[in-house]
């Protein structure tokens, strides 16, 4: 199934979301419905609040980068209950957009490195490093769970100027290539 993406203005998009048990449902075919969502609307990463769940549950797909970096080559994971807890204080500044705020780009400063625990889709615990554009997208998709989109994080001289686009989003006055819902 094929989910409308929700665009900014909806308040799903500012929920803190909740932990998911095994309990909660089919949680593998949840996370085929992402990927195919995020496939069809050509993203690298969808968080189920961009779906109007208020869940944490993130998936991503690198494989676009593999050509920058290769590690991303065939790089597709979901992220269940996903816990930042470490951040390398050397960032790097890379150009966002996000499929939930079409047609808005904007440089954010994140960390280079990151260690997160999370589950997978069989609800096995996992404690990794990120680096690179993998720790990158993660931290944009994790955002997404704490009720953060990536203009909260531009400098305010920049959130300033996306104001007026960011108010026409929330008013449906946008145009993209993917079915959404406000």
């Amino acid at each position: 199934m094929i989910y409308p993406i929700v665009v900014y203005g909806d308040e799903v998009l500012r929920k803190h979301c909740v932990e998911i048990t095994p309990e909660y449902g089919d949680v593998k075919q949840l996370v085929d419905d992402m990927m195919l969502t995020m496939a069809e609307a050509e993203g690298v990463g969808l968080a189920a609040p961009q779906i109007g769940k208020d869940i944490r549950l993130f998936v991503v797909d690198c494989t676009p980068w593999a050509e920058e970096d290769p590690s991303c080559a065939d790089y597709k994971r979901a992220f269940v209950n996903p816990v930042i807890y470490e951040r390398s204080e050397e960032t790097k500044t890379y150009t966002e957009g996000c499929l939930s705020l079409p047609g808005i780009n904007a440089n954010v400063q994140r960390s280079l490195s990151i260690r997160m625990r999370y589950l997978d889709v069989d609800f096995q615990e996992h404690d990794e490093e990120f680096t690179g554009l993998k720790a990158w997208v993660l931290q944009h998709e994790y955002d997404h769970l704490e009720g953060i989109v990536f203009t909260d994080r531009v400098a305010p001289i920049r959130r300033n100027m996306l104001r007026g686009k960011l108010q026409n989003l929330a008013k449906g006055k946008y145009r993209c290539g993917y079915k959404t819902r406000r």
